[in-house]
């Protein structure tokens, strides 16, 4: 099958690789066209690690042609850039087509799908909880893979077409999806943003020095406990909301394959099987600059909208916001364009499953 994959950074590489590993067509577009410079030149894309794979993707010069040369069209970058990606793709979209989000953040499904409505248009948008694979860019044409991961939780807008959704991307990537309930389950399904923050507080100063590191023997004790507290507030929210969502301890169970412990003897079992992972040498890290705007600002809207105010999320933002001189929450393009603070839970509660936000709390006034 032919999968257009809107990205050129870690994941997108890992993912064409998984894709042309299980006898798939994709092709990558950088919207920058850096990332995809060395390839467009003729070089081959490499995975090594936990999948070796040699391939030749088809490469995009622009949005127009992704979309109209495949039959499927993944977002595969970071969080800031989605909204710029989904405004560039959305004119091209036609019908038969169907999107995956990897991972899902800031409800861009909900966003999506609002432009596709002003063009007549209803296509399957489906959001992954996280990404299919874990790794790091070696350079323009290879990729280390850490892990390819068992278990994606995953849903579709609008609902109705979540079947064959769930086909599709099985007979893509295998059968490692389990159906979540609406895009609230899948929001709260993903735990790296509340997993990178309390990494990234407990090791900025090896971050800003450039330093390389371990980052599942840098889970400590403290650390962990930090994550496991962060954790309570998002399973708060998922209960408030009638939601199953996976645990912290779950979520490292069966990403990394490690027994069940605490979460810093989950990590350091990891690092000692050395699939730990490395930790950012750079504070211009995605653990925050994506994370943090795009990941811990929608919990904390979530909380504050069932009454489980995230409070520890919250202090996180403030904490990094003062440590980077920046406004992590005015940053957020797609929760600003979706206006949640003028949104009803019920009709959020509605948009999770039909992808369409309509209901306003000045119109849901008597």
């Amino acid at each position: 099958m032919k999968v257009g994959i809107a990205g050129a950074g870690s994941i997108a590489f890992g993912t064409a690789a998984l894709l042309c590993e299980n006898g798939h067509d994709p092709m990558l577009w950088s919207p920058s066209g850096e990332g995809t410079k060395e390839l467009a030149g003729g070089a081959q894309l490499k995975a090594v690690g936990a999948l070796e794979v040699t391939c030749a993707p088809r490469i995009a010069e622009d949005a127009a042609t992704l979309a109209r040369d495949n039959d499927v069209l993944i977002i595969a970058l970071p969080g800031y850039g989605h909204k710029t990606v989904l405004d560039a793709l959305a004119p091209h979209i036609r019908n038969g087509q169907q999107v995956i989000i990897s991972s899902h953040m800031s409800l861009g499904a909900v966003y999506l799908a609002g432009l596709l409505e002003a063009r007549g248009l209803t296509v399957p948008i489906t959001a992954w909880g996280t990404t299919a694979i874990t790794g790091r860019r070696q350079s323009g044409a290879e990729v280390r893979v850490n892990t390819v991961r068992k278990l994606i939780d995953l849903c579709t807008v609008p609902e109705e077409m979540s079947g064959e959704a769930l086909d599709l991307c099985r007979s893509l990537f295998g059968d490692r999806f389990q159906p979540r309930d609406g895009l609230l389950a899948i929001s709260l399904s993903n735990l790296n943003p509340q997993n990178h923050m309390g990494i990234a507080l407990g090791n900025m100063t090896r971050m800003e020095r450039g330093e390389t590191w371990s980052q599942g023997q840098n889970v400590t004790p403290n650390v962990g406990r930090l994550l496991e507290e962060l954790d309570k507030e998002r399973l708060a929210i998922a209960e408030a909301l009638g939601l199953q969502v996976r645990t912290i301890f779950e979520h490292f169970h069966l990403s990394f394959h490690v027994p069940v412990a605490s979460i810093s003897e989950m990590n350091q079992e990891m690092h000692e099987q050395g699939n730990g992972g490395t930790g950012p040498a750079t504070a211009d890290s995605r653990y925050v600059t994506e994370d943090v705007p795009y990941g811990l600002a929608l919990t904390v809207a979530l909380g504050d909208l069932t009454g489980r105010p995230a409070e520890l999320h919250r202090a996180g933002i403030r904490i990094f916001s003062a440590m980077y001189g920046r406004d992590f929450i005015a940053e957020n393009e797609l929760l600003n364009a979706l206006d949640l603070d003028s949104t009803t839970l019920d009709a959020l509660r509605q948009a999770a499953r039909t992808g369409l936000l309509q209901e306003r709390v000045a119109e849901a006034m008597p």
